[in-house]
């Protein structure tokens, strides 16, 4: 990504540092869900009623959806994906605005008290900003996937990938961005490699505050999402 479509990141993940609560603001109209038209059945061939899949979206104000309605955030987006195509998949968002990887590692023994089939791991950005070592961060995102795959062993699990401005120094970015490969690979998991690709920096797909997706931003990092999510769930489907 060229440096000065990094720079304007800046503000984005500030505000994802400093985005605390529900702002209150006026009823907007839903986004269209961009239904997949391809539809595939999951494979079922006795009377037996097809297990739900739940997925959990842990994240911070990205998918908590700040300054939107509800389900104008990607996680509400993905539920509309997987309803329209029949799938019996769950999309739960258990994004909170401002939440750091040391405060989903808190949460996430709390969260796994419901079964979980897929992990979409959305965390880390906020860790950035405040400047916390990336080992720490490091070690924050692996101890929630230990307990993830210790509670459930075959719970597949997605990693979002996210990056910093340069301002805050090349070689605290580049440590800082080195985190998601090598999570994903060290623990084979699924990556995405940047969430808010095609969103940060460009000024029509953020709010007027220059720092949150406007729902349409939201649509694109749903599409950055599903293109890791689809297949993990058709696998998990049997769909062939």
């Amino acid at each position: 990504m060229p440096s000065h479509r990094i720079q304007r990141l800046l503000p984005l993940f500030l505000g994802l540092l400093a985005a605390c609560g529900d702002p209150s603001r006026s009823p907007r109209s839903t986004p269209n869900a961009l239904p997949d038209t391809a539809t595939a059945t999951p494979r079922d061939t006795t009377n037996r009623t097809v297990q739900t899949i739940n997925v959990l979206v842990l994240g911070n104000s990205l998918a908590a959806g700040y300054g939107l309605s509800p389900d104008e955030a990607f996680p509400a987006l993905l539920q509309r994906k997987v309803d329209s195509l029949g799938w019996p998949v769950r999309i739960i968002n258990a994004g909170l605005s401002g939440e750091t990887s040391a405060g989903g590692l808190r949460r996430i023994d709390w969260l796994l008290r419901e079964r979980i089939d897929i992990l979409i791991l959305e965390l880390g950005a906020n860790d950035g900003l405040r400047g916390i070592d990336p080992e720490v961060t490091r070690r924050n995102l692996q101890g929630i996937i230990d307990k993830v795959r210790t509670r459930y062993p075959d719970a597949e699990i997605i990693l979002a990938g996210m990056q910093l401005p340069p301002n805050l120094g090349p070689d605290y970015t580049a440590a800082f961005q080195a985190i998601y490969p090598e999570l994903a690979r060290t623990n084979k998991v699924h990556l995405i490699p940047f969430l808010l690709e095609g969103v940060g920096g460009v000024p029509e797909l953020n709010q007027p505050d220059g720092i949150h997706p406007t729902a349409e931003g939201q649509r694109i990092i749903a599409e950055n999402v599903w293109r890791v999510l689809r297949p993990v769930l058709e696998k998990q489907l049997g769909i062939v």
